[in-house]
């Protein structure tokens, strides 16, 4: 058998190359309350909201609105998303789904790879807004105007750009200068364009206000609501009035799995989330996974291509598609395909969706990394024990590159993670009303002892790769014994269906090679790669603390108190 005769469990990711022990930096820190999200000026916009007295509700709203100016090119009003709630005196996580749905207009033959995903008609209904409201109308605690109050502070003034945003603006500016409402909604000096320089969105800042006063009614159903939906339908666009004035988000309940005595909690379809309950199901079979073996890499990344292909054959809106979710989730069959798993050879990447009917096609002058999807992650935690988990997007970089007329609101591209091939047999494929198949897919894990206290809130941006992602940063939690912020900063893979399996490259040498023995196609990225997600968690101690951790792939800063 290909294997590493000797294993050095800590030649991987060795403790003690810092003072942090596995990782860079040390978790933060806190025993009130913790925000851990992609970006510092939305950190501390939710630990302003948690120390005025607001809780994890108003937090992560907070956090959600400041993303908008923040991180413009992931996120924000013109998006779509979902939240898991845990609620601690009800004892119980709630799934908040706002991620839209097609234009009651939408037919596979009117789009193309090119219109999908650029342009008036690549939008989905946009969600963020109910999501966000919803939430805090049911378990928020203080005045929206408060809650909102930096976001709209520092639309309005603007904020000083790290060198990450800076790179994801300039690399984006060919797409805005598309559109002239595009133009005009962002504010920045392009010459010498550099971490430092100020970016600022008045028009967002005066929409957020409105928002801020009359709540997702106004967006949806009033005067702000009138302006997206003309402005859309004037560019071309597809949504119409009345649609976007029913649109609201929706409770669900939870999908569990058990993991080595821990419930893992995650988001059920239109979610593609059941993949991270499938892959974690087969390694359940396997009485140890030694970290720093090639062979539990192996066995990994076998276990993720088993629980992708499922994902691609079935996943989809699930009003017009069977997802056999009690069959692929159930032991028997987690312990019959772990069984197939060959440890001589690989069985190869599947497809990340049904059909490349399309391919990312970005514009002349734009890098593929920063034009494919681009998604936030973040989390909030209170004192009384409440954890809003929450990954929101806007599809590619600044979604549709199109502003809904004078709002300031970048409008998602989300119809480009439909299939579109009109004679497809996929069962996602675009159509009249539709939900996506959402890799959007935040997570929460409790111990199954006593009161199932929260455990860890984690999850990760990434298009298709955040359903291994997530596994991963659970298994170096669960199996290796990391903390939330060495879990985090773990070397990751991912892989792609053009048959490329991406290692960071602190994975050792003799690994890699040990993988390319097995015939795996083994691609060398580098020590910390942002298409391997931008992770961002919560974890919750048996002192009775919190630790935040953030992924320093991207600006992620966590917060406590």
């Amino acid at each position: 058998m290909n294997q590493v005769d000797n294993i050095d469990s800590n030649a991987l990711f060795p403790k003690g190359t810092s003072p942090h022990g596995r990782s860079t930096r040390a978790p933060a820190t806190g025993t009130k309350g913790m925000i851990a999200s992609a970006h510092p000026y939305a950190s501390r916009a939710g630990l302003d909201v948690l120390r005025d007295g607001g809780n994890a509700i108003d937090a992560a709203v907070a956090v959600a609105s400041t993303l908008n100016i923040a991180e413009p090119y992931m996120s924000g009003a013109g998006g779509i998303g979902i939240a898991m709630i845990y609620i601690a005196k009800e004892n119980r996580t709630r799934i908040l789904n706002f991620s839209g749905h097609a234009p009651n207009a939408a037919r596979p033959e009117m789009f193309d790879h090119l219109n999908a995903e650029t342009g008036p008609i690549s939008p989905l209904v946009p969600g963020n807004v109910s999501g966000w409201m919803t939430m805090h109308e049911t378990y928020g605690s203080m005045p929206l105007s408060r809650v909102m109050r930096d976001a709209i502070q520092y639309a309005d003034e603007g904020i000083a750009l790290t060198p990450f945003n800076a790179a994801m603006i300039e690399e984006n500016l060919i797409r805005i200068d598309r559109f002239e409402s595009s133009q005009k909604a962002v504010i920045v000096e392009r010459n010498g364009l550099s971490g430092g320089s100020v970016f600022r969105m008045p028009q967002l800042s005066e929409t957020l206000s409105i928002i801020s006063e009359g709540g997702q009614k106004e967006f949806y159903e009033g005067k702000l609501g009138d302006r997206i939906q003309e402005s859309l339908k004037a560019a071309g666009g597809i949504i119409s009035r009345e649609e976007l004035a029913a649109y609201r988000a929706y409770w669900q309940e939870p999908l569990t799995t058990n993991y080595r005595g821990f419930e893992v909690r995650v988001a059920p379809p239109n979610s593609s989330a059941f993949q991270i309950l499938e892959t974690l199901n087969i390694l359940s079979n396997f009485d140890e996974l030694p970290y720093g073996s090639s062979d539990t890499l192996h066995r990994f990344v076998e276990a993720v291509y088993i629980a992708a292909d499922d994902r691609a054959k079935y996943a989809g809106d699930p009003s017009h598609v069977e997802i056999p979710l009690e069959r692929l989730l159930s032991a028997e069959y987690a312990a019959d395909r772990a069984a197939e798993i060959n440890m001589l050879e690989t069985s190869g990447p599947p497809a990340e969706r049904w059909e490349r009917s399309r391919v990312d096609h970005p514009p002349v002058g734009v890098k593929a990394e920063y034009a494919s999807g681009l998604t936030t992650h973040f989390a909030t935690a209170d004192a009384e024990g409440n954890v809003v988990t929450v990954t929101q997007t806007l599809g590619g970089a600044f979604g549709s590159a199109v502003v809904a007329g004078d709002t300031g609101v970048f409008m998602n591209n989300m119809c480009k993670w439909f299939d579109i091939n009109p004679g497809t047999d996929s069962p996602n494929l675009i159509g009249p009303g539709k939900e996506q198949d959402f890799c959007i897919a935040p997570a929460q894990i409790f111990n199954t002892i006593g009161d199932k206290k929260i455990r860890m809130s984690i999850s990760t941006p990434g298009s298709w790769g955040i359903l291994h992602t997530t596994a991963q940063m659970m298994h170096h939690h669960i199996d290796v014994g990391m903390n939330v912020q060495e879990a985090i900063e773990a070397p990751r893979f991912r892989h792609y269906d053009t048959g490329m399996l991406l290692l960071e490259n602190r994975f050792p040498v003799h690994m890699r090679q040990d993988l390319a023995r097995r015939g795996h196609r083994v691609h060398v990225a580098p020590d910390w790669h942002n298409a391997v997600g931008g992770g961002q968690g919560i974890q919750f101690t048996d002192h009775g603390s919190m630790l935040g951790g953030a992924d320093p792939r991207r600006d992620g800063v966590a917060m406590g108190y």
